[in-house]
């Protein structure tokens, strides 16, 4: 790598990196509010997790090995959280940022250009959404939920999950036009978690509706997750993967591309 590479990438990755430092720096005395988001999980665990797991007991996989229902349950939700983290902050925060506060209006008079404030803003989604994660694990941890020593690997499984949904946040910032707007998006991400497989497999709905709940982002990431939880990893794992590679990479691509059109504009 000659010294001109070298320093070329440097500058490329610290200008993403100022973003996320203003970031850090904004919230420095909201730690509290940032990590609360973390509970609404905890919340679900308790409530689904615990309160219905009291009522089914056991639970029979398709494959038809027998676990407790809020093992089963407690991956989904900890996939749903590593979604929400990252949803969540980069299309509202990021949609009040670019309309409201014009925040990004000032950033552009800097060197940084709005690829750099979209990796900028990814990577702070990601630091928010990792503490609903590591809250969660521990969680799940604290109540005997970790069924073996590879269930660890829900962590980075999860951080997978939100950098392919930190593509669709931003674009639906960009897309959007009032607050009445994220209406939609409420709703439909609770069908992806109500439907996506998180209380019962997917294999007992009627088959016209399996195709829909196949294309939903967030089935494939709480298949994944579970399957690493339940030590039940298979070579559908890869479909799961490749899906998600597939939703992070265009997703991101094509937020860069509409921020900076809606920031130019």
């Amino acid at each position: 790598m000659t010294l001109l590479t070298h320093h070329t990438l440097r500058s490329r990755w610290q200008r993403p990196a100022a973003m996320l430092n203003r970031n850090l720096f904004a919230y420095r005395r909201q730690w509290i509010l940032v990590a609360s988001g973390g509970i609404e999980a905890l919340l679900f665990l308790f409530a689904f997790g615990f309160g219905v797991g009291s009522l089914v007991g056991t639970f029979t996989l398709p494959s038809g090995r027998e676990v407790e229902y809020t093992a089963y349950v407690a991956p989904a939700i900890l996939a749903n959280a590593a979604m929400m983290g990252v949803l969540l902050e980069t299309s509202i925060n990021v949609f009040a940022k670019t309309k409201w506060m014009k925040i990004y209006d000032g950033i552009l008079n800097t060197p940084l250009r709005p690829w750099d404030i979209a990796l900028g803003e990814v990577a702070w989604a990601m630091v928010r959404g990792s503490i609903y994660i590591v809250m969660f694990v521990a969680a799940m941890g604290a109540f005997g939920l970790l069924n073996n020593v590879w269930a660890i690997l829900a962590i980075p499984a999860c951080l997978f999950i939100s950098l392919a949904f930190s593509g669709i946040g931003l674009t639906l910032a960009t897309l959007f036009r009032d607050w009445t707007d994220f209406d939609w998006l409420i709703a439909v991400v609770y069908t992806m978690f109500l439907f996506g497989g998180t209380f019962i497999p997917v294999e007992t709905y009627p088959e016209a509706v399996k195709p829909i709940v196949y294309l939903m982002p967030l089935y494939h990431g709480i298949e994944m997750v579970r399957s690493i939880s339940l030590a039940t990893v298979g070579p559908m794992i890869l479909v799961h993967i490749g899906y998600l590679i597939l939703l992070a990479v265009g997703g991101i691509w094509i937020a860069q591309k509409r921020l900076a059109k809606t920031l130019y504009d």
